[in-house]
């Protein structure tokens, strides 16, 4: 089964998750999403999977969220879009792929139910 995980080394809740994929026999392909953001084309794939929008991955906290004003509830989508692609730490993690669906495994226990 084809596993990704949008990962940050620096967090220890995407450290805990990557594990966690790795003692259940699963090695995922790893996107440092920092590194390597992924664009709106995939983002969009990625929530319908999820079945979310665009807000319900926005990282509020240690990022710009609020110095961007990204809690208006008047933003359009597109606006949002366009402040991940130039802030891709506002992407929530980790968020973990596996076949054809996704989740945001925040609490990391979130992942046991996206592989069950």
């Amino acid at each position: 089964m084809r596993t990704i995980i949008y990962h940050n080394p620096a967090c220890g809740t995407s450290r805990k998750v990557l594990a966690a994929l790795r003692e259940a026999g699963y090695e995922p392909e790893i996107v440092e999403y920092l590194k390597t953001p992924p664009d709106r084309k995939t983002l969009e794939g990625i929530l319908k999977r999820m079945g979310k929008n665009v807000r319900d991955i926005l990282r509020k906290r240690g990022a710009p969220y609020e110095e961007l004003g990204l809690d208006n509830p008047n933003l359009s989508d597109d606006e949002i879009f366009a402040a991940i692609e130039k802030h891709p730490i506002l992407i929530e993690r980790p968020i973990v792929i596996f076949g054809d669906k996704a989740a945001l495994c925040r609490p990391a226990e979130t992942l046991q139910e996206l592989i069950s």
